[in-house]
């Protein structure tokens, strides 16, 4: 199997009248699914679309967004997911770099189709998802039985995820066939995914905490349900109205479902697993996931750059048998590799670290799930390897049984008065604290210190703390030099589309022109 479309065939084969797809009022069944993706490649192909031509997709989760990624497979093109936030500007600068010839837009993004139209882009046909484009594809069904997928190396560009941009300038990662069916199957035995499962698609289908399971899902014949964007409430009663039993969510959407008032009291009996990923998590809030929700928990780690999947906080077999408290102190770390995944955590010359839990090193991996670099940028690629291993950036410590636990990312270390502060440790004390719903640490310049620690603060409805009083509290959970020295209380953390929290932009805001810290 080297393209990814013969997930879909699989399924429609050996699932024909098992529902694949439900988003709304409209499902679908696995002969309907294949359908409705044969007809989207038929429909691009005589457009005039071929193998290797990039075409660019910018939706809300939706079914047609699961026929994109299997269409554009089919037909042996490189889809690029664009992030719903970005900014015109900045999606003219992704679809110049990648070449991209066509958008597949849903309503609503007009406005970035009309300036695609104006500026010097290379999109040379912009295609509207929904109804306007249905009598067209309805052509197409009547004939995709015969539709036969392109021929491709496993090692073709399949997907072109483009960075967030938090840290400069946006970065194509490439991933191929090889990379994301490697990496399906890895989750398949992971996880134990079953044609028995519903996956909830919550988090947003252009970021990989979400859209890897596209492929693994249908891999099995199991169904996905589809949530257009997130909201708190909303996650919370597609999860038990269309009896989800694994979803993967980003930690601050957990923090707001589990916090919500309608939370306690639904019936999540069909829910067998939470996954979390795309940051660290703190343990108060994994507490109250188990709470919530009554299911296994797992912690998952991972890049863009790796299909993500790197480590996942699944317990070996021996330490099932601990008590329940130890066990979730293994549940709350970042995890043991990931079955496609070969990792170390290596200090600065690149020697292994003791499995201390103490030393803390940089994370580097290797696999068959691992990018083979950015598209056009060689250099950046050659950068981001040393000795065919990955350098993550992130810092993380490793036990003796194997399990990571990131404590920063290496650009978010905090240096304040020649002691390393992590931030993810100083956030798990925040989220202690009863009034906080959401915290975000980072560094800001300061004449004395060097940079010293603030922290932007959400606090939860009909609440109150003062700055003095989470201080307070911060040092009665961690050492003095560790809690912050400032504390910014805000309505609301700016994220990335993926729902990343974004301390660039805080230490943008509150790091020039603000008062020092006391």
């Amino acid at each position: 199997m080297s393209n990814l479309w013969s997930s879909l065939e699989r399924a429609a084969r050996l699932h024909p009248d098992a529902i694949a797809v439900v988003d709304g009022a409209r499902s679908y069944t696995y002969r309907e699914f294949r359908a409705r993706a044969a007809a989207l490649a038929l429909w691009l192909d005589n457009e005039g679309v071929k193998r290797g031509d990039r075409i660019s997709i910018l939706s809300w989760n939706s079914h047609y967004y699961l026929e994109c990624y299997f269409a554009a497979a089919g037909l042996g093109l490189v889809l690029n997911p664009l992030n719903t936030r970005l900014h015109a500007r900045e999606i003219e600068d992704i679809v110049r770099d990648c070449g991209a010839r066509v958008l597949l837009a849903q309503a609503g993004f007009e406005s970035i189709e009309r300036a695609l139209k104006e500026a010097d882009t290379p999109v040379r046909l912009v295609a509207r998802l929904g109804e306007s484009l249905e009598p067209a594809l309805q052509h197409w069904r009547s004939g995709s039985d015969a539709f036969v997928p392109i021929e491709t190396d496993a090692d073709d560009v399949a997907q072109l995820y483009y960075t967030s941009g938090t840290t400069g300038v946006a970065k194509g990662v490439m991933l191929s066939h090889r990379n994301v069916l490697v990496h399906a199957q890895g989750a398949i035995a992971e996880l134990g995914l079953s044609e028995r499962d519903t996956w909830a698609h919550i988090a947003p289908l252009f970021h990989l905490a979400d859209a890897w399971a596209t492929f693994a899902i249908t891999h099995v014949g199991g169904r996905h349900v589809v949530l257009p964007k997130f909201e708190a409430e909303g996650a919370l009663t597609l999860i038990e109205a269309s009896r989800t039993t694994i979803t993967n969510l980003i930690p601050t959407m957990l923090n707001l479902m589990v916090k919500h008032p309608s939370a306690s009291g639904r019936d999540f009996r069909a829910l067998r697993l939470i996954l979390s990923g795309g940051a660290p998590i703190a343990p108060d809030v994994v507490r109250a996931i188990l709470a919530v929700f009554g299911c296994d928990y797992v912690q998952t780690y991972g890049m863009t750059e790796t299909s993500p999947y790197l480590t996942l906080s699944l317990l070996h077999e021996h330490l099932k048998t601990l008590p329940p408290e130890e066990q979730l102190a293994y549940k709350c770390k970042t995890g043991r590799a990931f079955t496609t995944i070969e990792l170390r955590v290596v200090d600065e010359q690149g020697r292994d670290v003791p499995r201390d839990e103490r030393t803390v090193g940089e994370i580097r991996v290797r696999g068959e799930t691992v990018t083979r670099g950015y598209w056009n940028r060689p250099d950046e690629t050659a950068r981001a390897f040393e000795d065919g291993w990955l350098k993550t950036g992130d810092l993380a410590v490793i036990d003796a049984e194997g399990y990571v636990t990131i404590v920063d990312r290496a650009k978010d270390m905090i240096l304040s008065g020649g002691e390393n502060v992590y931030s993810t440790e100083v956030e798990n004390a925040l989220y202690a604290h009863p009034a906080v719903l959401e915290a975000a640490v980072f560094g800001v310049p300061d004449e004395r210190l060097g940079e010293a620690v603030r922290a932007a603060v959400v606090l939860r409805a009909e609440t109150h703390a003062s700055a003095a009083d989470l201080i307070a509290f911060c040092r009665t959970q961690i050492a003095a030099y560790k809690a912050p020295r400032a504390i910014d209380f805000v309505a609301e953390l700016p994220r990335t589309g993926s729902g990343k929290i974004q301390k660039r932009a805080l230490r943008e805001a509150f790091g020039r022109g603000r008062e020092r810290a006391l």
